[in-house]
């Protein structure tokens, strides 16, 4: 009652607003789960407490706030399956973990098949799948209208519904919980959480980064960790170094408040458009990729259109829902659709970038190895195939499992 009286003016903070020191033994250029999660790992995992996160704005208001906050691992490639499997398990457990609680709720994700095409991907996918004990089941039309009667069968369609497929251990969590669960957590392993700071350069001395310039001053440390989404080529070229990656807006929007009426995941890779009902009774809509590179939050008002009428194709009871907002995610795309997490040609400098369209539900997973990565040199199994060398290597992992896929 106190707190609510006070409009949080006395509220204890749940973590510090330090001053920068002149130094630190990792700096963590972002703020967003990524970062957090790194910063958390480094301290309790390798006792690396001499950490810095630098966040521009303010703590997870980047792509962390930005996207339709799905956890899901039924993805095509072996490396893409078991790296997001383990991420979705430890999803599971996160509230325990950090003790906060991040809202995570297990609804399961049907993907619609509407094409013979997608069934062939759905079939080799679930194959896959089950070679990682992640369940991923071909259901029929009548199960899908059991378990949305949202959805209407039309045999006229112009893309009939063929078929679908269950995923059981999909779901969804609270973005801003996760950035905060992860922000408190790492401040009490003695982790400097820094906002409105402003990485302008990357110092370099004998081909190694030596530290960051800031609009808050010069800071010093012999290890710099790159994990911005939007941003990251624009990061990486401070220090000289030029990633393979391009930024597109990816777009989502949500409805105006409804009783419930939707408890899974629906996706329609087809149509491009995706959804599930928030606990405040919003439609969290996801869109497609528009199709040219930018660095605007705003998108194409034509994916709107065309998600909007997408919708209304496969559920025509919604046509009447009220839109409450829309937004567009940056995401950094490399040109085989999967991440890279890896050491670089520049001595000291890490990246964590180019997670696409999946990064929120990566982020336990990846704060767990990229900080293994930052903290001995040496990837873990988890992420080895996604390292940098990849492509000089020719060992692309070619995913087209990614909700930002433009195929």
């Amino acid at each position: 009652m106190r707190n609510a009286l006070s409009y949080h003016e006395r509220w204890s903070e749940a973590w510090r607003s330090p001053e920068p020191k002149p130094g630190y033994d990792v700096v963590i250029i972002g703020g967003g789960g990524h970062g957090l999660a790194t910063a958390y790992h480094l301290a309790r995992d390798h006792g690396i407490g001499n950490v810095a996160v630098l966040e521009k704005g303010w703590l997870g208001g980047g792509n962390t706030g930005r996207n339709t906050v799905t956890v899901r691992s039924n993805y095509l490639r072996d490396p893409s399956i078991r790296f997001f499997e383990r991420s979705r398990r430890l999803y599971e457990d996160l509230s325990a973990t950090l003790n906060f609680n991040v809202m995570f709720s297990r609804r399961g994700q049907i993907d619609l098949i509407q094409t013979w095409a997608k069934w062939r991907d759905v079939r080799r996918r679930s194959l896959s799948m089950a070679l990682v004990d992640a369940e991923y089941t071909i259901i029929t039309p009548g199960e899908i209208v059991r378990r949305v009667p949202l959805v209407e069968l039309d045999p006229k369609a112009r893309l009939p519904i063929l078929g679908g497929a269950w995923h059981p251990g999909a779901g969804i969590a609270r973005h801003d919980a996760v950035a905060w669960g992860y922000a408190r957590a790492a401040d009490a392993a003695g982790v400097d959480i820094i906002q409105n700071c402003e990485v302008t350069g990357i110092r370099r001395a004998g081909g190694r980064v030596t530290g960051v310039e800031t609009t808050r001053g010069t800071i010093m440390a012999p290890r710099i960790s790159v994990a911005v989404a939007g941003h990251a080529s624009v990061v990486a070229a401070m220090a000289g170094l030029r990633l393979p990656i391009e930024t597109v807006p990816l777009q989502a929007f949500v409805s105006a408040p409804l009783k419930p009426v939707l408890d899974v995941v629906l996706n329609c890779p087809a149509l491009h458009v995706y959804l599930a009902q928030t606990d405040k009774g919003e439609l969290i809509i996801g869109g497609g990729a528009d199709g040219y590179t930018s660095y605007a939050q705003r998108g194409s008002i034509h994916v709107i259109e065309q998600s909007v009428a997408a919708l209304i194709d496969l559920m025509p009871r919604l046509g009447r829902v009220a839109m409450l907002r829309q937004w567009a995610g940056m995401i950094d795309l490399a040109w085989d659709t999967s991440p890279i997490i890896s050491t670089t040609p520049v001595g000291g400098l890490f990246v964590d970038v180019g997670w696409g369209s999946g990064g929120f539900k990566a982020i336990p997973a990846s704060g767990e190895a990229f900080a293994q990565l930052i903290a001995t040199g040496e990837p873990p199994e988890l992420i080895r195939p996604f390292g940098l060398d990849r492509f000089l290597r020719g060992r692309p992992v070619l995913e087209t499992a990614g909700a930002s896929n433009r195929e």
